[in-house]
């Protein structure tokens, strides 16, 4: 046996759509008029705290067992801007750890966008960027939706690339809303050409809600075009998933990378595992949506929960001698 000892790191990266984290000030720019104390919802700044320290209690916990810390990188979506971001990693659960974010404003109708939060003392950001998704409303004028975040730099040795999405909605039907979707996988494909352009054997990690399963047209494409290996195909089942419709389990919450995440040299950084983080004190715990994500808001009405989503992730080793 070899004197040397070997020592394996384990780091978790997250992405999580943390269900309309809107603060309680109205901001003329964008919709969020049914985020506000006067509003139907009645979105009180004791629910805000509530939630900012439900959503930090969460985050707090993704991979925890086996790393003994919160993640390391976390995407997420559903945030109105950089002020609630700063409030969640200010918040008691993750004030402790050394978390920046990146973020930018997008011109989404419902004034949501996409971010990241990070472990300084793992992850240092180097570069990052913002795509627009064209599309066209019925009348040709420009529908505006939640644009893609590229985040760049270095993970312990090796360098990262970070894409965080949040698709287009099924909301006006799957068909109909379908090639909104495939627009947007053709502009993550655009993405990492220009990456593999600019570095060689980049490492990418795609994550988002991309309101489409693995098997969906949208991410086969995404998958297949941009040669990237999708661990969560097989997480998601008649009775799991990381949102729920109509009593049907949806995967629309994942994590993508490219296939040198396989590879086991020392000091590279490999793929462990995937998972969803569906712990009970997540779910409803009783009535007829018993196991489904405990949610904020069903409708108009107050439920205190954390999300309509799970949290899914990823955990990768480096190995050292």
């Amino acid at each position: 046996m070899n004197s040397q000892e070997i020592k394996t790191s384990t780091h978790t990266i997250a992405f999580y759509n943390l269900e309309n984290l809107f603060d309680i000030h109205s901001d003329a720019t964008i919709h969020d008029n049914d985020f506000l104390p006067g509003s139907q919802k009645r979105w009180t700044k004791k629910r805000y705290e509530q939630k900012i320290f439900k959503l930090g209690q969460v985050i707090s916990k993704i991979g925890f067992e086996d790393t003994q810390r919160p993640p390391a990188i976390v995407g997420l979506a559903e945030i109105e801007n950089k002020n609630v971001i700063q409030d969640l990693i200010q918040s008691k659960d993750l004030e402790p750890y050394d978390y920046d974010l990146v973020h930018y404003d997008s011109k989404d109708e419902r004034g949501i966008d996409v971010a990241l939060i990070y472990d300084k003392t793992v992850f240092t950001v180097e570069d990052s960027k913002t795509y627009t998704v064209y599309l066209e409303d019925h009348i040709g004028e420009q529908d505006y939706t939640r644009d893609i975040l590229l985040v760049s730099g270095m993970f312990n040795s090796e360098r990262l690339h970070l894409i965080i999405n949040h698709w287009p909605s099924r909301r006006e039907g799957v068909l109909e809303s379908n090639p909104k979707r495939v627009k947007a996988a053709e502009k993550v494909v655009e993405i990492i050409d220009n990456i593999k352009e600019n570095y060689s054997n980049p490492k990418i990690l795609v994550m988002g809600d991309f309101n489409d399963n693995p098997s969906d047209e949208s991410i086969k494409f995404l998958s297949e075009k941009a040669e990237l290996y999708n661990p969560m195909e097989t997480l998601l089942s008649y009775s799991r998933g990381s949102v729920n419709h109509n009593f049907k389990w949806n995967l629309f919450d994942q994590i993508l990378f490219s296939t040198n995440f396989f590879e086991t040299e020392k000091n590279k950084i490999k793929f462990d595992e995937a998972n969803i983080f569906d712990e009970k004190f997540l779910t409803q715990y009783k009535g007829k949506f018993k196991g489904q994500p405990f949610r904020t808001y069903v409708g108009k009405k107050y439920k205190g929960g954390y999300s309509d989503h799970f949290p899914v992730y990823v955990q990768l080793n480096i190995t050292k001698s």
